[in-house]
């Protein structure tokens, strides 16, 4: 299966390094100088990074078929996608393409589920990853990816369940430490 490791920003300078928002944990790894990544689209790669560095906050790559600030421009959005395998992945880890689409419901007290929205997105945070939610209304909602909030991902039922507390939803109780 194909993932994204990294989606190319802004180039930086004039010899064709650009800023990486970096989608795994492993970045020197997965984009060592020398690695040929595919792309999405598949019209933009393979490309071949032939440096990468870390200023202490973001990372930075250059590529071998991008030598200039122009060419580099060009590549702004596109995906590095790497080959990976389902065998060595975590029972509580999951991947965007995993939980975009699935139903959030709540469950009730007598054990019915009360559908909030649908998943859109999974945002990246530095304390926690949060998945972002579609209510019926339009408005998307960061839920907070914790065990508290988020008790149950079942990707066979096409569910995440949630716990949220109040006033993170529309219509969903008082916000907690609100005034009555």
């Amino acid at each position: 299966m194909l993932l994204t490791v990294a989606v190319i920003g802004s180039a930086r300078a004039l010899k064709g390094e650009v800023r990486l928002d970096i989608r795994t944990d492993d970045p020197e790894g997965r984009l060592a100088p020398g690695t040929a990544l595919p792309t999405a689209p598949a019209d933009a790669g393979p490309l071949t990074v032939t440096r990468l560095r870390f200023d202490g906050s973001r990372w930075f790559a250059v590529f071998a078929e991008a030598g200039d600030r122009t060419a580099a421009e060009a590549l702004r959005g596109v995906r590095l996608l790497v080959e990976t395998d389902d065998e060595d992945a975590e029972d509580d880890a999951w991947y965007a393409h995993e939980l975009i689409g699935l139903r959030a419901v709540r469950r009730l007290p007598d054990g019915a589920a009360e559908t909030l929205g649908e998943v859109v997105d999974l945002e990246r945070g530095v304390a926690q990853d949060r998945i972002v939610v579609r209510t019926g209304s339009d408005r998307d909602v960061a839920v907070p990816f914790v065990a508290a909030l988020v008790p149950e991902v079942d990707v066979e039922a096409g569910t995440v369940t949630l716990d949220p507390p109040g006033g993170l939803f529309p219509g969903l109780g008082a916000a907690e430490g609100a005034l009555p």
